[in-house]
């Protein structure tokens, strides 16, 4: 048998109150009802409630200070405040106190209903409109999916898809997640099509052209120009965090809406391979890797070089400006650890009075490796819903975010972004390559690669996509949905260790559609 809801009531004027308790017990809740708050405490102590409603104004103990002293025993225990006041000192000091809702008399019966539906029942109200939405959701994407798709289509499923992922995350009823991860893998088998069947011509088409999407050598040169106009004259801050989803991005937005309003949101789509070395270079330089190579030959490390292969980022992004025309000073960073970020927040007060100040903070390419590599981090991080609260978690307790309060002070503007985003990959595909080829698990660059080219998305000319080539015979292959490539050599080890691994290089939604939100300071 269901247990019925405890209710306990407090107010000195309860007898005049009959009528609503009455009602309430008949909505199936039990209610304890006493005249003062000392009585409210001695019955808190001894039973247990779902809910108290608290007169603001009783002889004796009043209501905030019955409010504080329950909070002390109960901090979890949800309180309504009534009150015949309208003050806004009395409303601030309730909602400081943590009450769950607030409530002027009189009051009638319905609001009194509603105001305990609220506090008790919400979670699972809102559970059962979210799986009903989605239901119907479900049917429209299916649709969606099944018909000819453009790049804005696959922006808005990818972004609704996202959406859903969040809401139902939250729910208490997770049947609809099974359905929900079956659409999404249906959604990243025909994006892969896309992308592989549209991919060329896009890089071909050039950078004039309307109808191909922004990629990462084209975001800066389209988009900059308009964002530093209208800015103003408010400082712009240009904030790369290397590897970062749209889920993520969705997590940690929220923490940022005290300090700023967003003023775009939008997404881009990454170059391919979805990998530091080429996306981030490209998204500084403005150019394909296969230009930079050219042109910068300096500037460029192929793979099978040591050494870092984006060490020339503020080097390109200078370049970049320069050809753009952007006036006034300007500043790169790269923070790849906690004591580069103190270190940049000590120093944060040179950057004033510059047009644009760029960040690169690495910290969620790290989390992404070191998923793999370290045990703690996979049991930390197991599925996508771990992978983001790590993220926000660290977030939270981040200098990136002091980082966002002092730009949000100085009255800037900011724009987020990144270069590419990542997958958790579960299905094995064997490659057969030199000792030359790359290690990377999404993509292969190297000569007379083995694959089955019905698994994979090839490149075999990679000039035609704008990457660069080391010999006449060398290519490259991109690894689609949730697959990663393996080498026949201990095949069933490696397959151990990389499963349910994040990686990123290859060909899905999660590491091509990336994020690019402008953001301004609400104190400019």
């Amino acid at each position: 048998m269901t247990r019925q809801p405890h209710i306990l009531w407090a107010d000195d004027e309860i007898d005049m109150l009959k009528p609503h308790i009455i009602f309430l017990e008949g909505k199936g809740f039990t209610v304890t009802p006493v005249n003062s708050g000392v009585e409210a405490l001695e019955v808190v102590e001894t039973e247990i409630f779902d809910l108290v409603f608290l007169d603001e104004n009783m002889p004796g103990i009043n209501g905030i200070e019955t409010l504080q002293r329950i909070k002390e025993m109960r901090p979890h225990l949800p309180v309504i405040m009534i009150t015949k006041s309208e003050e806004e000192h009395i409303m601030e000091e309730a909602i400081g106190s943590k009450i769950s809702d607030y409530l002027i008399k009189p009051v009638n019966p319905n609001q009194i209903l509603l105001a305990v539906k609220k506090c008790l029942d919400s979670q699972r109200l809102v559970s059962e409109k979210v799986m009903i939405d989605y239901q119907r959701e479900f049917r429209e994407l299916g649709m969606k999916l099944m018909g000819r798709m453009d790049v804005e289509d696959w922006y808005d499923v990818y972004g609704r898809l996202v959406h859903w992922t969040l809401e139902l995350e939250k729910s208490e009823d997770d049947s609809m997640q099974d359905v929900l991860g079956m659409q999404f893998e249906d959604a990243n088998r025909q994006f892969g099509k896309f992308v592989d069947e549209n991919y060329q011509n896009w890089i071909e088409a050039g950078d004039g052209n309307s109808d191909v999407p922004i990629l990462s050598h084209r975001v800066l040169p389209n988009k900059l120009p308009e964002i530093l106009e209208s800015a103003n004259g408010k400082q712009v801050f240009l904030v790369v965090i290397d590897n970062l989803r749209l889920d993520q991005w969705r997590a940690i937005e929220p923490l940022l809406k005290d300090m700023f309003r967003v003023v775009r949101d939008e997404a881009y789509m990454s170059i391919l391979p979805t990998a530091t070395q080429y996306a981030r270079n490209a998204l500084f330089s403005g150019m394909m890797p296969a230009d930079i190579q050219r042109l910068y030959p300096n500037w460029w490390t192929s793979e099978d070089e040591e050494g870092s292969k984006n060490k020339y980022e503020a080097e390109l992004l200078g370049k970049l400006l320069d050809r753009m025309g952007v006036e006034g000073r300007t500043s790169y960073h790269k923070v790849a650890n906690l004591a580069a970020g103190k270190k940049l927040l000590d120093q944060f007060h040179q950057t004033k009075g510059e047009t644009l100040t760029t960040i690169v903070y690495n910290f969620v390419d790290m989390l992404s490796h070191a998923r793999t590599d370290m045990e703690v981090i996979k049991e930390l991080a197991d599925d996508e819903a771990a992978y983001r609260s790590l993220t926000l978690t660290w977030f939270e307790h981040s200098t990136l975010r002091e980082m966002f309060e002092r730009m949000s002070e100085a009255g800037g503007r900011v724009i987020i972004t990144t270069d590419h985003g990542t997958i958790r990959v579960n299905n094995d595909v064997k490659v057969r390559g030199d000792r030359s080829t790359n290690s990377n698990l999404r993509y292969k660059v190297g000569k007379n690669l083995g694959y089955d080219a019905k698994e994979v998305m090839e490149a075999v000319d990679p000039e035609k996509i704008g990457l660069p080539k080391s010999s006449v015979s060398s290519g490259y292959v991109f690894a689609k949905e949730r697959d990663f490539f393996v080498y026949p050599n201990n095949y069933h080890q490696f397959v151990k260790y990389f499963k349910d691994t994040f990686q990123h290089g290859g060909v899905s939604l999660e590491e091509v559609i990336v994020p690019f939100a402008v953001l301004d300071s609400k104190k400019s």
